[in-house]
């Protein structure tokens, strides 16, 4: 625990020298990146560690910046690193997150000599997300669409695995990096914490602002209601051109001590958990998906995805007037 507490001061530290701040005013002389509006706590019962509000904040207001130069992204580590451009180049056709995901496992390689070893030390070292489900588990999910969802999941895992471990031979990884619980790590890593970013679709790693839990999206938010008055721009997060910047804004007004959350979109618990490896108790946007026989399926032209019952227990409209229509024959 002292030398967990260690490395986040270490790491909180390092952040200051890149610019990120929950202040609009950067103080380079600080001895940590925090205090003036967020804090770093734990939540036993909603997330683990996350972020506190250090003090009231308001709905709308800036409360983190992280500067285009401190996101971890593939262009900044590839720019960087001569060997893994000469080894990704002879390799066009993987995607955008497979290269971000050997990059970051060719940074975690370099150990100590990392620019970003403070960050890699803080990211978690295992992940619960669908494509690291064993049979066992995933024969626990019991219901079929959420079975077939783990199965295509741990399929596609190994399939990205086998297609990027030619990159990581070239690189001279260590043999514990190319193992394929490395790269579910690493692929973990890219699809639970990378943010969006315009210029790739892979997104980026951003440090601090990957503190923050998640909340589903409130119920009934229209755009106008998400919109800031003054500014005309959605209160939650998001890379500002202006600033070359990360912003995270606060979303509703918080108390000092609440923990501040942070929305990714809106998600099922199966989404989640593929995506996230978490579920919630209480999720607004959680559906359980109907398989009707096919018989009753052929009567309606809903794509499967619409035939549903919602969190609360009622049917969707297509799932409802399906049996309608069944039932008259």
């Amino acid at each position: 625990m002292e030398e967990d507490d260690a490395n986040l001061q270490s790491f909180l530290r390092w952040a200051v020298a890149l610019g990120i701040s929950d202040s609009s005013i950067s103080d380079c002389s600080s001895s940590s990146c925090l205090g003036r509006t967020l804090s770093v706590s734990h939540f036993p019962d909603a997330g683990g560690r996350g972020l506190a509000a250090a003090r009231g904040i308001r709905k709308g207001e800036l409360i983190l910046r992280v500067p285009k130069a401190a996101l971890v992204t593939s262009d900044c580590l590839i720019s960087s690193d001569q060997k893994l451009s000469a080894a990704l180049g002879k390799y066009p056709l993987l995607s955008s997150t497979q290269i971000l995901s050997i990059a970051l496992l060719n940074e975690v390689n370099k150990g100590r000599s990392s620019w970003w070893y403070p960050y890699l030390k803080q990211l978690p070292q295992s992940y619960d997300l669908l494509a690291s489900f064993g049979q066992f588990e995933i024969e626990a999910l019991q219901i079929d669409d959420a079975i077939w969802t783990a199965e295509k999941a741990v399929h596609k895992g190994k399939m990205e695995w086998e297609e990027a471990t030619p990159v990581m031979c070239e690189l001279n990884l260590r043999s514990q990096l190319m193992t394929f619980n490395a790269w579910l790590w690493a692929s973990a890593t890219i699809s639970s914490r990378t943010m969006h970013i315009p210029w790739d679709t892979a997104g980026c790693l951003c440090p601090v602002g990957d503190f923050f839990n998640y909340a589903p999206p409130e119920e009934g938010n229209s755009i106008d209601e998400l919109l800031d008055a003054n500014t005309d721009r959605l209160t939650d997060a998001g890379f500002d051109e202006g600033v070359a910047s990360y912003c995270f804004y606060a979303k509703r007004n918080y108390g000092k001590g609440d923990q501040v959350l942070l929305s990714y979109g809106t998600y099922t618990n199966l989404e989640l958990l593929e995506h996230y490896g978490f579920l919630l108790q209480e999720n607004p946007n959680d559906k359980a998906f109907i398989s009707l026989e096919p018989e009753m399926h052929s009567l309606c032209s809903w794509p499967k995805e619409s035939i549903y019952i919602s969190e609360d227990g009622k049917p969707s409209f297509a799932l409802l007037s399906t049996v309608r229509l069944w039932a008259t024959l």
